[in-house]
């Protein structure tokens, strides 16, 4: 999204210069249709359309300080506006002093003094009060309805934030037995066939159980715990497989400390096991990096296995998982492609990209 000069402004700032050129073009206006002078029509509406709306946007925002402040235990109004309640009294006051304000500048800077104010008709002063209240009603009336507009979206933000983190929770409520009933289900048959090995593995298991769990509830951690994490795994699947798992981890230090979201990279490491190179006789590699390219975090997830199943999106829980997770957390801005590795060493190639 492009920003002009204009947007950059305070919103007050834009107001109060909008006022000013709405207000001169009134006083052209005015100067024609009643063949007055042009600089002391303009000087007059400049001075008095600017009085009014400092009189009524000020007290506006005091009165909306005030009700967040007192009021605050209340389902309150949206952000600025205090409620009809405050703005009928604001408006009316606002209108009359901001125009005697106004009119009394105006005469100062047109060296009629302070007496020709003093001097109107009470009935023209009441004429053109009347007139005045017009614009700023209608103004009003259209801050009001911004405000409840963007209370409505600020409303629909938190629930869409809401819905998000519940369907993250259930996503790892969904992984952590995943990965264990797995883990279990290898583990008794090394009961049978290999009793030391099931030991080692039920040692590893639980060294990993102790350090994981605790991070699968923490939402996000740092890169460098999810590659320790990644680590943890990986050698709990080596006291299983043996020397036909040949793992390698590669993160560099100045992206140890970025945040990524927990568990984001196992069940694409567990896909790559139990998929790819479990059911090779001769096992393969595995690799899992990290880069940073430009204003992405680039992670990668590399195995020389038998390459992604045949149905369409290599799906499975794991990447869907990992889909589910990344949609939710930073929609279009991350992106996970999964494909057939092209070199000679075959396999499969999972590349996540994540804002930097």
């Amino acid at each position: 999204m492009r920003f002009t000069a204009w947007d950059r402004l305070p919103r007050a700032a834009r107001r109060g210069l909008s006022t000013l050129v709405f207000s001169a073009g009134v006083g052209g206006v005015v100067s024609l249709l009643l063949a007055a002078p042009l600089g002391e029509s303009v000087v007059y509406a400049v001075c008095v359309s600017l009085a009014i709306w400092a009189c009524i946007d000020g007290g506006r925002l005091l009165a909306a300080r005030w009700v967040r402040r007192h009021e605050a235990a209340q389902a309150g109004p949206p952000t600025g506006w205090p409620g009809w309640g405050w703005m009928v009294p604001i408006l009316l006051l606002g209108t009359l002093v901001g125009y005697l304000l106004g009119h009394t500048l105006a005469g100062v800077l047109l060296g009629r003094g302070l007496a020709h104010t003093a001097s109107m008709n009470p009935r023209t002063l009441v004429t053109i009060l009347l007139l005045s209240l017009l614009p700023g009603t209608a103004v009003t009336g259209l801050f009001y309805t911004r405000a409840r507009l963007a209370g409505m979206r600020a409303t629909a933000e938190r629930a869409e934030r809401l819905a998000s983190e519940q369907r993250l929770a259930l996503l790892a409520s969904q992984l952590e037995p995943h990965m264990l009933f797995n883990t279990l289900a290898n583990l008794r048959v090394l009961i049978g066939a290999d009793p030391p090995r099931a030991q080692a593995m039920l040692d590893r298991l639980i060294l990993f159980l102790r350090a994981t769990l605790d991070a699968s509830r923490q939402g996000t951690h740092t890169l460098g715990a999810e590659f320790a994490r990644l680590h943890d795994y990986l050698e709990l699947m080596k006291v299983r497989m043996g020397a036909r798992l040949d793992t390698r981890l590669d993160l560099p230090d100045a992206l140890a400390a970025h945040p990524v979201p927990a568990l984001l990279l196992q069940p694409l490491v567990e896909n790559a096991i139990k998929h790819g190179l479990e059911p090779q006789p001769r096992g393969g590699q595995l690799r899992v990096s990290a880069s940073a390219q430009g204003p992405q975090l680039v992670l990668r997830v590399r195995d020389t296995g038998r390459g992604l199943p045949a149905a369409p999106g290599g799906g499975g829980f794991g990447l869907n998982q990992v889909r589910e997770r990344l949609h939710a957390l930073f929609g279009d801005a991350a992106s996970l492609e999964a494909v057939d590795a092209a070199d000679a060493e075959g396999g499969a190639l999972i590349t996540i990209r994540l804002p930097l």
